[in-house]
């Protein structure tokens, strides 16, 4: 009898792990910095899910430290992780670990950006950039109609996200997509004259660098004249922009506040946009992100292709990477409440708290 319940309990373990969604594997997945919320919450909706599709998980943040994410990264393959999930701090410095990791066999996938300069990375998981770029430019002009409509030609400054960032570049160039026709017909200026992303970038999306920088514009081309809208790329860089045009008296008498757009409806800047402070931001669901990336592993290691719909526009300077993008959604007060709150994202509490 004792034999027969061994049996038994054998035959039932491995009907277990046949049964159709079962699955085994370690994800090590990598993030960038606790500095920003949105990074948190990409970490935690990829272990949540991850976890409910059976696979265990090696979360770690980097702190913005780029021989800290090396090492992490050397280290999750040390432990045999069969998948990394990796959102580079920079992303031409991980040749030599991911050589590693092809050689291991462990599959890569790059998560919201791309790794660059390199053959070892199998998938990219992000959202559309370059409409990103544009969708901030869009809520800029519509800003800049909204709030001056009897000012031409509008008064603009711009600011690029962090160069190491392969994405900074597709926001930069979607905006100036429908920025540019515009400086051309005369209805914008650049008042500082200040363009181009080795110009206007901002190193590892640091608000505090973006404030100084506003400031510099501020007393540099504005002392008898109004700045009426700035292109933010990142809600952590608005912040700071903001502070610098409260700080020389923007929003209050009749200095009216510019326009300033930005990305990723982090709660503060949700917060400024109902004070009629930032102006629009760009909703990226993350966990949408994290339901494609879990579905790109998931089919990896059941021997299948993971679903992608382009193979054409992110070249890494080795080869085309072939990614999933999602769709970006234009965020302002208008529809805040619709595409936040109705999509469960956030509670009303969280914001209006």
């Amino acid at each position: 009898m004792k034999t027969l319940r061994k049996l038994t309990l054998a035959m039932a373990s491995v009907l277990a792990l046949a049964a159709p969604g079962w699955a085994e594997g370690m994800v090590g997945i990598s993030m960038p910095t606790k500095s920003s919320a949105r990074w948190i919450d990409d970490g935690n909706n990829m272990v949540k899910q991850f976890e409910e599709a059976g696979y265990t998980t090696d979360l770690q943040y980097a702190d913005d430290d780029i021989p800290n994410q090396l090492a992490q990264v050397e280290n999750m393959i040390t432990k045999g992780v069969n998948v990394l999930v990796i959102a580079a701090i920079d992303g031409t410095t991980l040749s030599n670990a991911l050589a590693n990791a092809q050689a291991a066999g462990i599959k890569v996938i790059a998560y919201d950006r791309l790794i660059r300069d390199t053959p070892d990375v199998d998938y990219y998981a992000t959202f559309d950039n370059f409409k990103v770029g544009v969708e901030q430019a869009n809520t800029l002009v519509a800003g800049l109609k909204e709030r001056f409509p009897d000012v031409k030609p509008w008064n603009v400054e711009l600011f690029g996200g962090s160069p190491d960032d392969n994405n900074a570049y597709f926001f930069y160039d979607g905006a100036m997509s429908v920025i540019q026709p515009l400086i051309d017909d005369g209805s914008v200026v650049i008042g500082s004259g200040q363009m181009g992303m080795d110009t206007v970038g901002t190193l590892r999306w640091d608000g505090a660098v973006a404030q100084a920088r506003m400031d510099n514009l501020l007393s540099a081309n504005y002392t008898d004249k109004h700045v009426n809208g700035v292109l933010s790329p990142y809600d952590g860089l608005s912040i700071g922009i903001l502070s610098s045009l409260k700080g020389v008296g923007y929003g209050s008498g009749d200095m009216v506040m510019p326009i300033v757009t930005g990305q990723d409806a982090e709660v503060q800047s949700v917060k400024s946009m109902l004070a009629d402070e930032q102006y629009s931001t760009i909703f990226k669901d993350t966990r949408e992100l994290a339901r494609v990336t879990v579905g790109m592993v998931d089919a990896m290691l059941k021997g299948g292709e993971p679903e992608v719909n382009n193979t054409e526009t992110y070249n890494n300077g080795v080869k085309v990477v072939p990614s999933y993008l999602l769709e970006p959604v234009a965020v302002t007060k208008a529809n805040w409440e619709e595409v936040l709150i109705g999509s469960g994202y956030y509670t009303k509490e969280q914001v209006e708290n």
